[in-house]
């Protein structure tokens, strides 16, 4: 999609100082449109608009659409395009709610930038917001029918057929639908969990789905609590103390781009923390299908006992012929009974062999992520085989490369 002459013209006189003022402007944006349409906090995760990384992310967004509109030596703005997509098909978000989101946030621009936005510039970002928004509702179709979703009723019912225990405030939850089969989902994606809270207010979160695609979904889900002025985690708390056999529980169809294809070569699987689930649904589908891969898996956490589905992964590493593991552990490293002694501290891969035409697969904080990745490049690995995960908010998608 194309900008108008005089559009393109105005947008590129203008896109520095919209730029500079974004993240103002998102901050204007979504007080004024909850006040104005409180339905769409069901959509929206609290926690992500309290310590800003929702505002962050939009803002940034909006400006690389721009940017690559005006710009044809901007980064090709598409894989973000399709991430944003899938993130918003797993909210169950629907064409109509562009509209709103559209009004406030020119809206928003106006405020901040006061006398700034002549009508002419005005018309000019509105354009750009709807040849995103445009963009971003036919992807969101295309999700929705594969899937063959209606995306009037994007939720449906499942079961919590078991409950385990993973470790420290982990767990798993094995779920069936309460009608019907399951949707197929690829290797890496995850669903939503929207639940009705005792406030009423109903919020969704999402969660990797940590098994291969064969059967029950089983999700892991880590218990939030609130440190360092980030409130409590509103979902994952209900579901720690609510969600048992039994449990009937609204999940979203299957979403996410970060997928496992069926190529061969050397895979390295990097995580920290509770995003060891997708390395987890990776590692259980290669034990399946492709035992004799060469396969490399390197973990980060608090400690072994944090370390959540580690006998799971450990029988799938001893299963394949080529499967290696090395673990980082911030405490008690000295007495962690794994297959490969663990290492203490930090992960540090300055001195870990890797093959450079390995594919990578990373999930975990965005700062361990960019710190992976520099390792990775160091050592050869080629950016475009370094694929990542952000639980939340991608405020790394704009622009990886600065990032690391």
């Amino acid at each position: 999609m194309k900008l108008s002459p005089e559009s393109e013209a105005i947008v590129k006189a203008t896109a520095g100082v919209v730029a500079e003022h974004a993240e103002d402007i998102t901050k204007v944006f979504y007080p004024d449109m909850f006040a104005a349409h409180p339905e769409l906090m069901r959509v929206f995760n609290k926690a992500n608009q309290a310590i800003g990384e929702q505002p962050k992310a939009l803002a940034a967004s909006v400006v690389a659409y721009a940017v690559n509109l005006i710009d044809p030596d901007a980064p090709d703005f598409g894989p973000v395009m399709r991430r944003i997509a899938h993130k918003h098909v797993s909210l169950g978000i629907r064409a109509q709610e562009y509209t709103i989101v559209g009004h406030h946030l020119l809206k928003a621009v106006k405020t901040v930038l006061g006398d700034a936005i002549t009508p002419e510039v005005g018309a000019a970002w509105d354009e750009v917001y709807w040849l995103f928004g445009t963009e971003l509702i036919a992807e969101e179709a295309k999700l929705y029918a594969l899937a063959g979703t209606d995306p009037t009723h994007p939720w449906r019912k499942y079961r919590v057929v078991e409950r385990f225990d993973e470790g420290e405030d982990v767990f798993s939850l094995v779920l069936s639908p309460v009608e019907g089969e399951a949707p197929p989902h690829e290797v890496g994606q995850y669903v939503a969990i929207a639940v009705d809270l005792p406030n009423g207010e109903r919020q969704p979160r999402q969660y990797t789905i940590s098994s291969s695609p064969r059967g029950d979904l089983r999700v892991t889900i880590k218990r939030v609590h609130g440190v360092d002025g980030a409130p409590e985690g509103q979902v994952s708390n209900w579901l720690y103390d609510n969600a048992r056999p039994g449990t009937i529980l609204d999940l979203s169809q299957p979403a996410g781009d970060l997928v496992l294809d069926d190529s061969t070569g050397p895979l390295v699987l990097v995580s920290a923390g509770i995003g060891i689930t997708p390395i987890a649904a990776i590692l259980d589908d290669l034990s399946r299908r492709q035992p004799e891969r060469t396969v490399r898996l390197f973990h980060a956490d608090t400690s072994h006992a944090n370390h959540a589905l580690y006998k799971h992964l450990r029988r799938q590493v001893e299963w394949m012929s080529d499967a290696k593991a090395q673990n980082w552990y911030e405490e008690g490293a000295e007495d962690a009974p794994t297959i490969h002694p663990a290492r203490s501290g930090f992960m540090d891969l300055s001195d870990i062999a890797v093959p450079s035409d390995c594919t990578v697969f990373m999930c975990g904080p965005l700062e361990f992520m960019r710190s992976a990745r520099r390792a990775l490049l160091d050592k050869g690995v080629s950016s475009e085989r370094i694929h990542y995960e952000v639980f939340g908010p991608d405020l790394w998608a704009q622009n990886p490369d600065n990032a690391a």
